[in-house]
């Protein structure tokens, strides 16, 4: 477990984008920046990062350039992924934006062409982790660590230490205190709990992500766990670190956790395959992977981690180096796997959790209430069967080996499940095992 303390830095809050500049209609895409100079050779740039940040890129890069004119197509990720997988990929020489699962995609698509860099400066890991593309077709440009947004003076006034792992949030002592993203609704929660589904195995995992949602209320921004714990309404908030610092930095007394197994997940940057402009795309990437480049991200009023670890360097105080962080803080996540699963963990928070959520709730109460009385007056069959019962609590219909097979896991990309005969006999059989759990609670509690 580490722990940041945040006091005190400039908030980074997207914004409008202008439009400044159009290539042609044909293309249907709006370019950012400055309108190109008539001498100026133009590189069209996809990307998803916010204004502040790639316009501070944008001139930098010209003054190294001054012949190169960066013009930014701002796309979300699925208009990304649309945009270049067409054969003429919309003109773009350069796709540069934190989504995790478009650059595998994109890769296997044929749409990106080989670079090289220093492996000497760019590991292109973290860890055991791997970040960038064993073939070179794409590079990691920064990493986002996952865990937990705290407020410790709430917790202190409830004589509560922080959680130091995933599991801790289980705990009954912070029923109440929690705030968890809907990953159905919240872009980055797919992921902050495939590190959980990953890290813990698929069954258990699932297990512990029902009994933390227990106690937990469930919000369906991105930004809503770090503002309710900023606001007071809760003391522990399940979000990624860029979040929480940009949307804390303005003097809040709190600390944001990376917890035991936790894991920093990549964006990326690529070149085209389709580009006509190979030199001058190869100069941004890499004038973006750079020393001088990669500082450029932890500028005042900006809080992300270089995937180069000489960047740090004279680093801000307040800017965690996850190169240095102690051992045993990162989980080795296979993104692999992981960049299939968003609409299975979406699907499923869904049907065993959110739309039950309530009655979550009441089991787990149960349960742990169970668990405390047996604690006082020890008896080994109700022991058995709270045991039993909490296996069943936390069933998931989807197998381990399921979660593993890429094709059961595609079926659900769109991130809705459309077979309604699945979704009834899931429902059911959700349904089935929560009733039983209630039951061998109840026979325990009577032995008690």
């Amino acid at each position: 477990m580490y722990r940041l303390d945040i006091a005190s830095r400039l908030a980074l809050l997207p914004s409008r984008r202008n439009v400044l500049a159009a290539i042609p209609s044909a293309l249907g895409v709006a370019l950012l920046g400055r309108p190109a100079r008539a001498a100026d050779e133009r590189l069209v740039v996809v990307t998803s990062f916010p204004e502040e940040l790639t316009t501070r890129y944008e001139a930098e890069f010209e003054k190294l350039y001054p012949g190169v004119h960066v013009q930014f197509v701002w796309k979300q990720s699925r208009d990304a992924l649309a945009l270049l997988s067409d054969k003429d990929q919309g003109g773009a020489d350069v796709y540069w934006a934190p989504a995790l699962g478009n650059f595998p995609i994109l890769r296997d698509r044929g749409a990106f062409q080989k670079f090289s860099v220093d492996r000497a400066a760019l590991p292109g890991r973290l860890g055991d982790q791997l970040l960038s593309d064993p073939n070179g077709l794409f590079e990691a440009y920064d990493v986002a660590g996952y865990g937990i947004v705290v407020d410790p003076a709430a917790l202190a006034r409830d004589g509560l230490k922080p959680p130091k792992s995933w599991s801790d949030l289980a705990s009954p002592a912070y029923a109440g205190r929690i705030v968890m993203p809907i990953p159905a609704k919240v872009g980055f929660s797919p992921a902050l709990y495939d590190i959980v589904l990953q890290s813990e195995s698929w069954e258990r995992g699932w297990a512990l992500l029902a009994e933390i949602a227990g106690g937990a209320e469930l919000l369906g921004s991105g930004s809503g766990p770090t503002a309710s714990v900023k606001d007071g309404h809760a003391a522990l908030g399940l979000t990624i670190d860029f979040f929480a610092f940009n949307a804390l930095a303005n003097g809040e007394k709190l600390a944001f956790i990376y917890p035991e197994k936790t894991a920093f997940l990549p964006a990326h940057i690529a070149i085209t395959v389709g580009t006509q402009r190979f030199s001058a795309a190869k100069a941004f990437v890499d004038f973006a992977l750079s020393s001088k480049g990669q500082k450029l991200m932890m500028e005042a009023d900006s809080s992300r981690h270089p995937a180069r670890p000489d960047a740090y360097a004279g680093k801000p105080a307040a800017v965690v180096d996850p190169f240095a962080l102690p051992p045993g803080t990162f989980y080795p996540y296979d993104a692999e796997i992981g960049r299939r699963r968003p609409g299975a963990v979406s699907v499923m928070f869904d049907l065993a959790i959110a739309e039950r959520h309530a009655e979550t709730q009441r089991l787990w109460r149960a349960i742990h209430a169970a668990e405390a009385r047996l604690a006082a007056a020890p008896d080994s069959a109700g022991a058995a069967a709270v045991a039993k019962a909490r296996k069943l609590a936390g069933f998931t219909p989807i197998s381990e080996a399921q979660a593993k097979d890429s094709a059961f896991l595609d079926r659900f990309s769109s991130r809705e499940l459309k077979d309604g005969d699945l979704a009834a006999r899931w429902r059911a059989e959700i349904s089935s095992a929560r009733a039983e759990a209630l039951s061998l609670v109840a026979s325990a509690e009577q032995r008690l």
